[in-house]
């Protein structure tokens, strides 16, 4: 099996596959974090701008700034937020903001893209201010990130080479303690995990088929990679093995893993160091 590239440049069938169920994580992570009134606020890997609004919309922010390397991504973000936030070209390894400039650096559904996640977590501390928040979301793609999970077990069914593709093998960071590990890696205190459900019901398996047609990301890029033979069969194991209700309909869950710490304040002349808190989780 060849190489599958993780595609992420046009907006709207990024919206159709994923886009959508961030959106409905977004304003939940935000309320999570309780970002304070005024502050500044960093998203790193806009995308096509569902977390810029959720803080927008949710918090009380006297700026939020979105940074992204997609031309097709902050086009779409820059339509849908219409001028409330800044838009920048960056990325995670490369933020174009001075050092300690925000109260709050956050990303969504981005670290695991992230050539090096490490790197980008330090970058990202390095733009908060002492004390203040960084945080993210990603997909919990081995678990209950159903749409994909129900995809990748029904490809690797009809082709095995297909499991070496699957997110849930190719993005280890994305569990609880790879997060732990990463941020407390970067130097951040206060670190609290937790995990967001959100409903993705689709209307029938059209509804559920068609985002994986797009080529944005790595599932519908080994779909369109397919013949249009092989295509077809995905579809139908598919049919058989989603839970359909009586109506068409398809109720899944999609679940993001939440983490969240907060950058070291300087320490006052001849202060001694003190270890950080200790990391609390919502994890069962």
């Amino acid at each position: 099996m060849s190489a599958i590239a993780d595609t992420w440049q046009s907006g709207d069938p990024y919206e159709r596959y994923v886009g959508r169920w961030s959106r409905k994580v977004a304003p939940r992570f935000i309320a999570w974090l309780g970002l304070p009134a005024g502050c500044t606020v960093v998203d790193v890997g806009c995308g096509t701008g569902a977390l810029c609004e959720a803080i927008l919309d949710h918090a009380k922010p006297a700026r939020v700034i979105g940074v992204e390397p997609s031309d097709g991504f902050r086009e779409t973000a820059a339509a849908r937020l219409r001028g409330r936030a800044e838009l920048r070209a960056g990325s995670a390894q490369s933020i174009p903001l001075r050092d300690g400039e925000a109260d709050a650096v956050l990303s969504a559904l981005v670290l695991n893209f992230v050539p090096d996640p490490a790197a980008g977590v330090v970058e990202m501390a390095r733009v908060a201010h002492g004390g203040g928040t960084v945080a993210a979301y990603v997909w919990d793609y081995a678990g209950r990130m159903d749409l994909m999970r129900r995809f990748w077990d029904a490809a690797a069914e009809l082709d095995p080479a297909a499991a070496s593709l699957d997110e849930g093998v190719r993005f280890p960071l994305c569990t609880p303690d790879a997060l732990g590990a990463l941020f407390a890696g970067a130097g951040l205190r206060d670190i609290a995990q937790t995990a967001i459900d959100v409903d993705t019901t689709f209307a029938d398996l059209d509804d559920y088929w068609l985002p994986f047609t797009g080529g944005q990301g790595p599932a519908p890029s080994y779909a369109m990679s397919l013949s249009e033979g092989a295509r077809g069969r995905l579809r139908e194991r598919l049919r058989e093995r989603l839970p359909t209700r009586p109506d068409g309909s398809i109720a899944l869950v999609a679940r993001a893993l939440a983490i969240r710490g907060r950058r070291q304040a300087a320490a006052p002349p001849n202060a001694k160091s003190r270890p950080g808190a200790a990391a609390s989780s919502d994890f069962v």
